[in-house]
Order: C-alpha cells, then structure tokens, then sequence
C-alpha cells in the first residue's frame, strides 16, 4: 500500500480499510494543527490508486465501506473523485459507502448536482472539521471558511442528500466564551442535522500557531472542568432527529459516546458522576495532550 507521511483516520473508521488519494492537506494553516506541517500536498498517482485497491481486493475480497486518506481528499474535483469512485466500484463492486475527511472549504467548488452525482457514486459520511461555529474563535483557528459559509456548503450536502460527521473542539473559543461558542455550535448543527457529532478538547500543540497566541494571552485554555461543561451544555443544546455522539476520542478527559435520542441522559449522567471522582487539582488543570 502506498500510504506516504503522516496517516490519520477518524477513530470510528478503525476498521476500515484506507486508500491514499492524497497526501498531506490542501489547506495546512489552521492554528491548533501541526498533523500536516511537514507533508507538503499532492495527489496520488492513479497507477499507486489502481495497485492499492488490487492490494485491498486480494486481502478482503469484497469490501462494503472504504475511507480515503489523507487529510482532506474532497479537495479533488468532482470529476477526479468522480473517477477514483469509478475505481473502487470496479474493484468492489458491492461496496456501500466512500467516506472521508473534508473541510467546508472543499465544498465551495462543487455544486449541489456534483454532490448528487458523487453520492450517486456512493460517496457518503464525510468528516467535517468545523471545530466552532462562534465567528471569532473560527476565525481565530483559521479553517479557511466562515460561519457563513458553514451554513451555506452543509446545506449543499444536505440538499444532495449526504450525511455528515461534524467534528467540534471543546475550549476552542478560548477560556470564558464557552456559552456563547455553545449556542452558535448548536443552532448550525440543529439546522444542518450531521449523523454524528464528534468532540475532543482543544490542544495546545508545541510548534503550532496556536501555541504562540497562548504565550501571548490571545487564547487562553479552558479547563478541563470547564471543557466537561461545555460538552454537557452542547449535548443538551442540540436538538438533532437521529445522530451519534462520539466522546471516546483518546484526548477526552471522560470518554463516552452513545445516540443522542435514546442515550443522551445516560452520557449527561456519566459525565456528571465523573466530574465528582476526578480530582479537583485536574479538573482544575488543564491535561497535557499530544500533537493535533
């Protein structure tokens, strides 16, 4: 297999077999994030795409879901995903969905009939980094996208009939800003309807952006008890028809995941008991964390 540099997948695709489509990310500038720094970006060659697939075809035969990496290979267009799906389909002809990370940035160049057309093609759950929708914390973070423009490219996915995972950092609108960056989360996610909310807090990277506006008191880390708040007053906040929460990223403090529906009092419930056994010098502290 032709996986080059840095390979990172969501924790729920842990068996799902990945196909490299890219390498390193279009974008690479966002604050907190230092994953792709060093892997300048570039597409795959399709011959490495075709060997791959007969690399996956001669171990697993028939395959009903496959993830693409590396960070974001809905920066392709729609014709070369168009293409790649092709390959797959061909390779595995049974298979159900194409899934991937992709950024509201990747969305602005396709239309809402590129989209049905990709979905045609069995593309489906993307991962969406929105990290916030509360303008300045977004802003601060530097996705390359605005709150603006959240909303207008998920309805896109929701007009052509995609689901989407939305992936949100606790703490992200820095240290006291956690009702307000709540609220705005909330309203776009309870108007877009992703089939997954997925949560971690908001690290600190050594070497990132992100680091250095901290050392300069433009961001300041929430706590860990505050960032336990924030997660409770999100999961009440949202009011989605049928979605998964995942809490069980190995940064969460409390690991807990479940359907939002019919779970969502046993996840509060849990948080909540946790907050009272932690002791209060970490609640109080902020945990160190690895690189993001």
């Amino acid at each position: 297999m032709h996986y080059t540099g840095e390979v990172y997948r969501h924790p729920m695709e842990g068996y799902t077999p990945l196909l490299e489509v890219t390498i390193g990310c279009s974008h690479n500038e966002c604050t907190f994030c230092t994953m792709y720094r060093e892997t300048p970006f570039r597409v795959s060659p399709t011959e490495h795409i075709k060997e791959d697939l007969q690399e996956l075809k001669s171990v697993y035969g028939h395959l009903k879901r496959i993830n693409l990496v590396n960070a974001d290979p809905f920066a392709l267009s729609s014709d070369k995903l168009g293409t790649i799906a092709s390959l797959v389909i061909e390779a595995f002809p049974d298979i159900e969905t194409i899934t991937c990370y992709a950024s509201i940035k990747n969305l602005k160049n396709k239309s809402v009939d590129d989209l049905k057309m990709l979905k045609a093609l069995r593309y489906n759950d993307l991962h969406i980094g929105i990290e916030t929708a509360y303008a300045p914390a977004l802003k601060m973070m530097n996705k390359g996208f605005t709150v603006e423009d959240a909303y207008t490219q998920l309805s896109k996915l929701k007009a052509a009939g995609f689901r989407y995972d939305a992936l949100l950092m606790l703490g992200s609108a820095s240290k006291g800003n956690s009702e307000i960056n709540v609220r705005e989360t909330a309203k776009l996610l309870n108007e877009t309807q992703p089939y997954m909310v997925s949560i971690m807090p908001t690290s600190v990277t050594l070497g990132s952006e992100l680091e250095v506006l901290c050392k300069n008191g433009e961001y300041i880390e929430s706590t860990e008890l505050e960032m336990l708040e924030e997660e409770m007053l999100l999961i009440r906040s949202l009011k989605l028809e049928d979605s998964y929460f995942f809490g069980s990223h190995n940064f969460n403090l409390v690991p807990i995941s479940g359907n939002l529906n019919t779970d969502k009092d046993k996840i509060l419930t849990h948080i909540d008991e946790a907050i009272k056994t932690i002791d209060p010098s970490i609640l109080n502290g902020v945990k160190p964390r690895g690189s993001l």
